[in-house]
């Protein structure tokens, strides 16, 4: 059985902006990955490794899991904390 994690990609440091990270993401899990001989990569037979499936919401990607048979485990995004700062906190401390 193929196995996958469901998660919702973060944004990276460079990125202000959350707005390209509104979707869940499947992606499979590599089984029994290898070295390549030749480079010294990681490689696998596994051709599902490489794929990724963006899905609008939490639920529709389940539900795709559950449809194709396939294990998934399911990771929530953290909480994003905002700290509110105004100009004038730098000259009060």
């Amino acid at each position: 059985m193929k196995k996958a994690k469901i998660y919702k990609p973060s944004k990276t440091a460079m990125q202000s902006g959350i707005k390209k990270f509104d979707k869940w993401v499947i992606e499979f899990v590599a089984e029994k990955p290898g070295i390549n001989p030749l480079m010294g990569w990681e490689s696998s037979s596994d051709t599902y490794s490489e794929l990724k499936l963006e899905f609008m919401t939490k639920e529709i990607a389940i539900d795709y899991a559950k449809k194709n048979k396939i294990d998934y485990e399911l990771i929530e995004p953290n909480k994003r904390k905002i700290n509110k700062k105004s100009y004038s906190d730098n000259f009060i401390k």
